[in-house]
């Protein structure tokens, strides 16, 4: 067990004066020192982010609290910690959903501390690289960034998911012979559904224009959920905008960056502003609340030559229901007569802090009553691709998620992000639990379009 913070140990205690933070006790590198030391002296330790912090919640160890790493990077960075294999689970551990910022009373930035200090972590690793390892190479890397080849791999998994050949895999128990990693990301398949088309590269307003908008339609993203790009598209040609769908975009960048795979994420990033003319457009928008975060911290991530280009690619970024609560959405007149619950996805509701934005747009549809989820602030466990490479914390919270959404009575859950659906999708119907897990914009889609949900 790791030594928590305390008076004993006191994490405000500096190096001698002129010593380098990073070499205080060791000669060793340490992932700490391109960090802005500053950012680490935010933090006072008041300890109100633990209430906030999932991994916290669950296990209620420190090293597993937002100051408990705080700390812990700190001190590796002074010196006066190793970075042992301990140090770095706990930092490893963390799903980086950002609760602990909204919590927090001081507006310690503790995004720009996790994620650069573990990608360091990875570089500097003097073993074999944690991303290195055939499926962050094979399916993360190689599989997930790349659209169409994952929609070509996927063909026979959708084959034999209408054929009912998962499910009985899953009654016979054949898919427990599968590695740990692929059985859990067969079952976080969705049902299938015909994708429909690529969207075009323009889809013009309907009636008197209002705004010429880019969308970002990612990877995963677009496999697993093009119909609500396309609902998306259609809800902002409803509200009098010409929608621009850049062709040679390519995956923002999260996936490598967050498992520590930093110039990969900067390539993709690059490709990103060449393929999006950010100057012609009012805004770039995401539905996929992962994505936004990524992308609008493109100005941070990197400091080199390109670096003022992508904050002005970052400054045009918005997600969808923010840009549109912002314009003022044109009232949709079709009536859904349900009862729904609102999960905020970490990184809308922590990282991006849009909170209300999408709560108001929802507001606007006739006879849609909207109730409060318990715990909304709580990650439910997808964190991008943490479900499938810490299974065991991703499926605690899962089941945690679930429980409060059963709480509401509502059949009906809305979040803007492709990870929570997958992830409130796949626990549902472990559980044989009928919801109906949707974004936002396939509600807002079906009631400009006069239509009712398929329950």
């Amino acid at each position: 067990m790791l030594t928590q913070p305390g008076a004993a140990d006191d994490p405000t205690v500096s190096p001698p004066e002129g010593t380098p933070r990073s070499q205080a006790h060791t000669a060793a590198p340490s992932p700490g020192t391109e960090i802005d030391y500053g950012l680490f002296l935010d933090c006072v330790h008041c300890g109100l982010c633990t209430s906030a912090c999932p991994t916290y919640l669950e296990l209620g160890n420190e090293n597993d609290s937002p100051r408990g790493r705080i700390y812990l990077m700190r001190a590796v960075t002074d010196g006066r910690l190793g970075l042992t294999q301990e140090v770095r689970r706990h930092l490893e551990l963390c799903l980086d959903c950002r609760a602990c910022e909204t919590a927090c009373p001081s507006g310690v930035q503790y995004g720009k501390l996790i994620e650069p200090f573990r990608v360091a972590m990875e570089e500097q690793s003097a073993g074999p690289r944690k991303s290195a390892d055939w499926f962050h190479r094979y399916i993360l890397f190689g599989l997930f960034t790349k659209p169409d080849l994952m929609r070509r791999m996927l063909i026979p998994a959708r084959i034999s998911q209408r054929l009912g050949l998962v499910k009985l895999a899953e009654a016979t128990g054949l898919l427990s012979l599968l590695p740990a990693r692929l059985r859990r990301l067969i079952e976080m398949l969705p049902p299938p559904e015909r994708p429909g088309p690529a969207l075009p590269t323009l889809l013009p307003a309907i009636g008197k224009r209002r705004a010429r908008v880019a969308l970002f339609t990612g990877c995963v993203a677009d496999v697993m959920f093009r119909p609500t790009h396309w609902a998306t598209a259609r809800v902002l040609q409803q509200n009098g905008c010409d929608v621009l769908v850049p062709q040679e975009q390519v995956c923002c960048g999260a996936i490598h960056f967050h498992a520590g795979s930093s110039e990969p994420a900067r390539e993709l990033a690059d490709t990103n502003l060449k393929a999006f003319d950010h100057r012609n457009v009012d805004a770039i928008l995401v539905n996929v609340a992962g994505c936004g975060a990524m992308l609008k911290d493109y100005g941070h991530h990197w400091h080199d030559p390109h670096q003022a280009e992508r904050a002005a690619f970052a400054d045009k970024v918005k997600d969808v229901s923010e840009f549109l609560d912002s314009l003022g959405l044109v009232a949709p007149e079709g009536e859904i007569p349900l009862t729904a619950t609102y999960h905020d996805a970490c990184h809308l509701g922590h990282a991006q802090k849009v909170r209300e934005a999408p709560r108001r747009l929802l507001a606007q549809i006739p006879g849609l009553k909207l109730v409060d989820l318990p715990e909304t602030e709580v990650c439910c466990g997808a964190a991008g691709t943490y479900n499938l490479t810490e299974p065991e914390m991703s499926a605690r919270l899962s089941r945690r998620k679930l429980d409060n959404i059963l709480k509401t009575g509502s059949r009906v859950v809305l979040t803007g992000n492709a990870g929570c659906l997958l992830q409130i999708m796949r626990e549902a119907r472990s559980r044989g639990e009928r919801l109906l897990v949707a974004h936002p914009m396939d509600l807002l889609d079906l009631s400009y379009q006069r239509k009712q949900p398929r329950l």
